[in-house]
């Protein structure tokens, strides 16, 4: 039985100069950085993800966990597609690389959740409605750039 996809968030998108398998390198790096920091460890452990360690092979593939994720979707050069839960939420995060000329690559980042109850709410107005998960993807989207364009 398929469950019904969770609630459109965001999308959010750049556009990268390099082959599509050097961006999924750089998506696996940048993933890796942002979200095994001490800060995104002790925000896990705060909220109650049920993935808080870094686990998997790297590139990440299906199974490979970052805090807070869990890949259930790994297609290199094409499609990383995260999913994870707490108190607060049920969110899926997926990425998928695109051409978009010669040497050139679009990665989009489309974020769905759920947010149930008074307290995923309130969450939901702390995270999505004051902005910060849009400037937190938008810096991570760039963060892939850079490292897939970096010489």
């Amino acid at each position: 039985m398929r469950r019904a996809p969770l609630p459109y968030v965001d999308e959010h998108a750049t556009v990268v100069t390099a082959a599509p398998d050097t961006v999924w390198q750089a998506l696996g790096e940048a993933l890796d950085a942002a979200f095994s920091s001490p800060r995104a460890s002790r925000y896990v452990g705060l909220v109650g993800c049920a993935d808080r360690t870094v686990s998997g092979p790297r590139p990440p593939a299906e199974g490979s966990t970052f805090p807070g994720f869990r890949a259930v979707t790994a297609i290199p050069g094409e499609e990383l597609t995260l999913q994870g839960r707490h108190h607060f939420s049920t969110y899926a995060f997926a990425f998928r690389l695109e051409p978009a000329g010669p040497g050139r690559v679009r990665l989009r980042a489309e974020s769905r959740a759920a947010f149930p109850g008074p307290f995923g709410t309130l969450y939901r107005l702390l995270v999505i409605g004051k902005g910060s998960h849009a400037l937190l993807t938008r810096r991570l989207l760039a963060s892939v750039r850079r490292r897939a364009e970096r010489p």
